[in-house]
């Protein structure tokens, strides 16, 4: 059975974020976090929507329904958005056998830190 209140405590502490730092963030007290956490509330659609916004996260993998974390690639220039898609091909590829990177997982990176370390002009 899925347990909400433990995907938000992990995602709050994946964040380095305390419950009165949550809180803020979202207009609730410490104790309501608590209480989120605890599963002993279960937060508004606005507030989930405003949780799901702040950890970059879908809805569907807060709530239980995907247990694949999502990862936003919005704002990104569609080179940095190709670098990033052809990563995660790569490394979710477990044909390689190897314990280390492969030659070709080495140049994806190198790829990756050029164009990310491109100053915005």
């Amino acid at each position: 059975m899925f347990d909400f209140g433990l995907r938000l405590r992990e995602l709050r502490e994946q964040h380095k974020l305390s419950q009165e730092d949550l809180g803020r963030k979202i207009n609730r007290s410490k104790s309501v976090v608590s209480s989120y956490e605890n599963n002993l509330k279960i937060p508004s659609v606005d507030i989930l929507t405003s949780l799901a916004v702040l950890y970059n996260v879908s809805l569907d993998f807060l709530v239980g329904i995907d247990k694949n974390q999502m990862v936003s690639i919005e704002g990104l220039s569609e080179e940095q958005k190709n670098v990033i898609r052809t990563l995660l091909l790569e490394f979710k590829d477990k044909t390689s056998g190897t314990d280390g990177l492969t030659p070709r997982q080495q140049d994806i990176l190198n790829v990756l830190m050029k164009e990310f370390s491109k100053r915005k002009p």
